[in-house]
């Protein structure tokens, strides 16, 4: 968790080439894409399913399981519920206290991000990267659009839970 981009890739180098078993838990699915060669999801009442790959190749594998489908109860909806689910949502309600923590926490994880992007572009901007070391530049790359995509995620919630903060 938090590790820098060259603590990423030195560890992805080193599991590269490591000959055992490692089991790693980690949020980072491009990480976890680019170092696993199996995944192990936890499924409802227990089970463990193994798929072949890392997270991308597991989500393109699973199948919906039965007990995560919802069946309809009915598929008649009356006037009620339709008028009542027409209406927008109301954003003006209090935050839960998760909403509350979250908004404390997202001011350090957006600083952490806007860090991490200011080094990926610094590392990129360097020409000799491309040439002496392709395979990393995509690498960089690739992590700078996903961490931009995650910032531009972080801000938007950000907005959306400080303008219905009422603390």
């Amino acid at each position: 968790n938090d590790l820098d981009i060259e603590s990423l890739d030195l560890l992805q180098d080193i599991l590269g080439t490591y000959e055992g078993t490692v089991l790693i838990v980690s949020h980072d699915r491009d990480f976890l894409d680019r170092v696993a060669t199996a995944t192990l999801v936890f499924e409802r009442r227990g089970r463990v399913q193994l798929y072949a790959g890392g997270w991308t190749d597991m989500v393109a594998q699973r199948k919906p399981v039965a007990d995560d489908v919802k069946k309809p109860t009915s598929t008649k909806v009356n006037k009620a519920q339709a008028d009542a689910s027409s209406e927008p949502v109301n954003r003006s309600k209090a935050l839960s206290f998760t909403e509350k923590h979250r908004l404390d926490a997202l001011p350090a994880m957006i600083e952490r991000l806007e860090q991490e992007v200011a080094k990926l572009s610094e590392a990129l901007s360097d020409a000799a990267i491309y040439q002496t070391d392709p395979n990393k530049a995509d690498r960089f790359t690739k992590a700078l659009a996903e961490r931009q995509d995650k910032l531009s995620e972080f801000e938007a919630e950000w907005l959306e839970l400080a303008e219905r903060d009422d603390s």
